[in-house]
């Protein structure tokens, strides 16, 4: 088969799938949730997920953010959960015009927007034209929906602006309708705060590590209450949360160091987040490992500032990457070991491992290129694969091929497939096939 008719069979089956995921969106009777932002929004979507389930069936989509993973989780995966009460689908930006189709095939009945930073810069240039795009979620709701909006970000506040639909908000800000007070997270104390609402205050307890993740939990928590989800549930399902692989993640090893893992993303807006994690952390050394800083203007640059914020708050810092030595450390630091330059994560894992310090503290930050998370994994598991790009976009968590040599990942999955379809054989034949 050549390769023009080759596309013109996907093309075909692209149709089919979309046209068969539209009809199921239609004779859906849940309530369907969209949520998109610069960042947040995965663990958005994941919180909400976790908090509806206690009070109805509820499908979430997490990480998998474009209009493929749409179709398929309208047709294919919301066929095989049966019929449910609440689907909340995230939607990612990758470029202009991105989001739209997905909104309208979504048809939200909520839109929730978390915040609105410079990202994908190649694609977008300006913040205006990234809030362009989120702002198409909130253009696609019914004048019976609802749009819940960040109230401290102008330029999400401003999609209450012209919209058809009711709006709340939520944030630190004392216009919004629901407040957040009281933020407090210093590792290994994890993030509390309160959030008071025309239902009177909610005090919320967190498993998350960190303060910034006050924003996600405020968009989760406003929405539910929105949907009438009790008060006494929704801080229930909040504590008992499970936070996401490798978004500032906490991995304790036994006998070894801490780690917080946020190795899934690195906008530069989340640099300073994640390295005042460590600056407000309780530990007796604390190490900072920065990989890959994600696609943005001027990305040189902002390595050696990043790395002068880091140098006062760890003992140690390390850059990892092709831009390792983009950090403006001076020679005296080099010397004394307050830097260190290593390219690959192989590397950082065995600097690590021959000097750890048992209990201490360990930032992972990269964008996911990098896999920075195998340097925690390598303490639990026989990790194998340290190619230092793999070309996938999922973590090593979600891949689960960490204990495999890379260059035999296509033999092993090959061999996994045909063990399930023998499986199923058997099954379907009462175990008569061999």
């Amino acid at each position: 088969m050549n390769a023009r008719l080759r596309k013109v069979r996907e093309n075909l089956r692209q149709r089919v799938r979309t046209y068969r995921a539209r009809r199921a969106r239609a004779k859906s009777k849940a309530t369907f949730i969209g949520v998109t932002g610069s960042s947040g929004k995965s663990t958005v979507t994941a919180l909400l997920g976790h908090i509806l389930a206690a009070h109805g069936p509820t499908y979430a989509r997490v990480l998998a953010n474009t209009i493929k993973s749409l179709v398929s989780t309208l047709y294919k995966r919301m066929k095989r959960a049966g019929e449910v009460d609440y689907v909340v689908f995230e939607a990612g930006a990758f470029g202009i015009d991105t989001i739209r189709p997905m909104a309208e095939m979504l048809q939200p009945h909520v839109a929730i927007v978390t915040m609105v930073r410079l990202e994908h810069f190649a694609s977008f240039r300006t913040v205006e034209n990234i809030a362009v795009e989120k702002r198409a979620l909130v253009e696609a709701l019914r004048p019976d929906g609802l749009a819940v909006l960040n109230a401290d970000d102008p330029l999400v506040a401003g999609m209450a602006e012209g919209a058809r639909c009711r709006v709340v908000t939520f944030g630190t800000s004392q216009l919004a309708d629901y407040r957040v007070t009281d933020i407090h997270a210093a590792y290994p104390d994890r993030l509390t705060l309160s959030i008071h609402w025309r239902g009177g205050i909610l005090e919320l307890q967190t498993p998350f590590p960190a303060e910034h993740f006050w924003l996600p939990t405020a968009a989760a928590v406003a929405t539910a209450l929105e949907l009438g989800v009790p008060p006494d549930k929704v801080a229930a399902q909040v504590a008992t949360f499970q936070p996401l692989a490798n978004r500032c993640a906490v991995l304790v090893t036994e006998g070894g160091p801490q780690f917080v893992v946020d190795a899934a993303k690195a906008p530069w807006h989340s640099i300073n987040l994640a390295l005042d994690l460590i600056a407000k952390a309780s530990a007796g050394r604390e190490r900072i490992v920065l990989g890959q800083i994600s696609d943005y203007s001027g990305s040189t640059k902002k390595y050696a500032y990043a790395y002068q914020t880091a140098r006062e708050i760890a003992d140690q810092v390390i850059y990892s990457g092709d831009n390792a030595h983009r950090s403006g450390a001076g020679q005296a630091d080099r010397d004394s070991g307050r830097f260190v330059e290593l390219r690959t994560a192989k590397e950082v894992s065995d600097h690590i491992k021959r000097t750890a310090v048992p209990g201490e503290l360990i930032l992972l930050k990269s964008s996911s290129n990098l896999h920075l998370e195998r340097v925690a994994l390598a303490w639990t598991y026989d990790v194998k694969c340290w190619i230092p790009v793999c070309g996938k976009r999922e973590g090593c968590d979600t891949c689960g091929l960490y204990e495999v040599p890379f260059e035999q990942h296509g033999d092993y999955v090959r061999q996994r497939r045909r063990a399930k379809r023998w499986q199923r054989l058997r099954r379907m034949f009462g175990g008569r096939v061999r």
